[in-house]
């Protein structure tokens, strides 16, 4: 496939490397060279100096043959006018970066896709909603929901509590358990385990159950219940604002922003949230302000490292439940080695989902797995397909890819070998690195 990057910041590079590694033939452009030059040599990557504004600028990125135009600038104008122009010079299809969710209504997604704008991405508001997702469930350090929430991946950092611990995963009856170990990330390394590896103490364990199946899942993770009532917000930024609109109204949310005009303005857009301004690194404010009394600490700065720290020292004040933004990603092991909670990289939750454009149409949805090289995809099976033709345990698929559960119709199955996929069933799919190709041609 061929692609146009426009935007070589965080997003625009993440994304950049991911789909090279894909064998895509990418071009990103950017008019400042110093942002190019990270990208040079590192990657297969072509860089181009240039304005996706410029029509001459376009047609030298080889926009006549362009599958894909993404542009992911920091300006939303800009993104905008690039992807019509995109279209109109011949790309197939364009994805733009905004900052509007006002955007995201039934009609105006209809006008922009007249415009020629076929998608839209607002990876503040895609970091918010997984922010919220994970306060609803607080034991869980990442949370992903399929078919309305029926069925659930979770990821559970386990302790020496837990009475899986140190048992070989055959040792589990995964039908009257009715879940799944998909993965474990153990140090900097994820892998997919075997019938006789065990789970360790400090191992992140990634799961999949059926929503009524929580209770018992979190019992065998050595995990209790509580609820989240009072939150923390450290910075104002347009994520803590997503996230504290997207809140149940149960929530009592205090932000704490060092900017005091930025702090009116929030004051302003939230009905629902007391604003703090000061200082959120100033120990005595966080205990004036009674972090030790919160339920839940997010960090959100623009600063990966104060959000590493704070979270760190609101553990160490009793906080149950924490979650950092490290847009670093050098910081992302370095952080889940802190034990600090869900980590949140909204370029990574953003690449995921433009990703998902340059895939199949058996592919429905991708979601990335934040401190790992690894993704959860949601894939159809087609009639005729290889994934179809025979029982699970006979087919000789990757042992970079774990087929979690299988939705049909409005049932849902946990995977194990002796079932097998029927065509139209929708399948949940851990993938590591590599592995959606691998995965891919058994469902087309």
């Amino acid at each position: 496939m061929n692609i146009v990057i426009a935007g070589a910041g965080q997003v625009g590079t993440h994304l950049a490397r991911m789909l090279s590694s894909e064998k895509h033939n990418i071009v990103l452009l950017d008019n400042a060279d110093e942002r190019l030059r990270l990208l040079d040599g590192n990657s297969d990557v072509m860089t181009m100096n240039g304005s996706p504004m410029s029509i001459s600028d376009l047609y030298e990125t080889g926009i006549k043959t362009t599958d894909l135009f993404i542009a992911v600038t920091p300006y939303e104008s800009e993104n905008i006018s690039a992807c019509i122009l995109a279209k109109n010079l011949g790309a197939e299809k364009t994805v733009a970066r905004i900052d509007n969710y006002e955007y995201f209504r039934a009609e105006n997604l209809e006008r922009f896709r007249s415009f020629g704008i076929d998608s839209l991405i607002y990876p503040e508001m895609l970091a918010a909603q997984e922010i919220v997702q994970s306060l609803k469930m607080p034991g869980i350090r990442q949370l992903y929901e399929f078919e309305e929430g029926k069925l659930i991946m979770a990821g559970f950092k386990i302790r020496e509590n837990s009475p899986i611990i140190n048992k070989p995963l055959h040792t589990m009856d995964i039908k009257s358990e009715n879940f799944r170990i998909m993965a474990i990330t153990r140090g900097p390394e994820t892998f997919i385990p075997t019938a006789h590896d065990s789970i360790q103490n400090g191992d992140i364990v990634y799961f999949i159950t059926p929503q009524n199946n929580m209770k018992h899942l979190k019992e065998k993770a050595g995990k209790g219940n509580f609820d989240v009532k009072n939150v923390m917000i450290l910075g104002g930024s347009r994520i803590g604002v997503k996230t504290a609109q997207f809140a149940p109204e149960s929530y009592n949310i205090k932000i704490i922003e060092t900017d005091r005009e930025r702090g009116y303005k929030l004051v302003d857009q939230l009905d629902n949230a007391l604003v703090i301004h000061g200082d959120g690194r100033n120990l005595e404010l966080l205990k004036e302000e009674g972090i030790e009394r919160m339920d839940a600490f997010v960090a959100l700065t623009g600063s990966s490292e104060t959000n590493i720290l704070s979270s760190i020292l609101a553990k160490r004040l009793g906080v149950k439940k924490t979650v950092a933004e490290v847009e670093n990603i050098d910081f992302l092991e370095l952080a889940e080695n802190f034990n600090i909670g869900t980590i949140i990289n909204k370029k990574r939750i953003a690449a995921s989902h433009i990703y998902q454009l340059t895939l199949s149409a058996s592919i429905n949805t991708v979601k990335c797995i934040t401190a790992s090289r690894a993704e959860v995809i949601e894939l159809t099976a087609m009639s005729g397909s290889k994934i179809t033709r025979e029982l699970l345990k006979d087919l000789k698929i990757s042992n970079e890819v774990n087929i979690g559960a299988i939705i049909r119709g409005d049932q849902i199955f946990i995977a194990h070998g002796d079932i097998q996929i029927l065509a139209g069933d929708r399948v949940i799919v851990f993938c590591l690195e590599s592995g959606i190709g691998k995965i891919e041609k058994y469902f087309a």
